[in-house]
């Protein structure tokens, strides 16, 4: 009987699986892009570094800590006006990455900031000192010695994410948190609850492992 439940769940649960990793992947890829420019703003313009600019620091930091602050499931409801402005829809995976997106953005650019501290404060001094610009500061020096720190960053993201997009699910943004929702809770199936869990924990270990290795193959130290 439980294998039986088990082959019938099996499309259901490989479409959620899939759409789990795009929900995610998008969401993701907001995050590099818009969320990794912030993280070095909030870095450069602190007090003491070659872009200091207070103003910038102050209002950057405001707005990240803002949305950081407001639990996702909230910040999932308040977007769907933005989700459907964007989406043509307020439900499904593609409107389900709008807020994960938005959620995404300053949590990974805290993470960029918290990896560029940990970067010996004496190597940007002598970049400064050779006349190097901020830009050539930047990419020449604090990514390359942060990109241990900032992988690590990514991959507590994307586990993050992960959890996030389960909980899209209880506003039918599909993926596995839909699936667990409509088709275990709903139904009382104990099968499909243990099952999502068990393909939950499986996926954050993956990506735990994967982030590891790779911020180990990159560590220069």
């Amino acid at each position: 009987m439980l294998l039986d439940s088990l082959v019938q769940l099996l499309p259901d649960l490989n479409n959620a699986f899939f759409q789990t990793l795009y929900m995610v992947g998008i969401s993701l890829a907001v995050a590099i892009i818009i969320g990794l420019p912030l993280g070095v703003l909030l870095f450069v313009t602190d007090k003491g570094l070659f872009l200091e600019n207070s103003a910038v620091k102050s209002v950057t930091g405001w707005i990240v800590n803002l949305i950081r602050s407001i639990p996702y499931i909230i910040l999932l409801v308040a977007l769907l006006p933005l989700t459907n402005l964007l989406t043509g829809t307020t439900i499904g995976p593609t409107a389900a990455s709008v807020s994960l997106s938005v959620a995404a953005i300053p949590f990974f650019a805290r993470m960029v900031e918290a990896s560029l501290r940990e970067i010996d404060k004496g190597v940007i001094e002598s970049a400064v000192a050779v006349g190097a610009t901020s830009w050539m500061i930047i990419k020449d020096v604090l990514l390359p010695e942060a990109k241990p720190g900032l992988i690590q960053g990514l991959t507590i993201t994307t586990i993050s994410l992960v959890g996030y997009s389960a909980m899209a699910g209880i506003v039918g943004g599909g993926g596995i948190g839909d699936l667990a929702i409509r088709f275990g809770y709903y139904r009382y199936d104990n099968t499909v609850m243990i099952t999502t869990v068990v393909v939950l924990i499986l996926l954050v270990q993956i990506i735990q492992f994967t982030g590891d290795k790779i911020s180990k193959l990159v560590d220069k130290k």
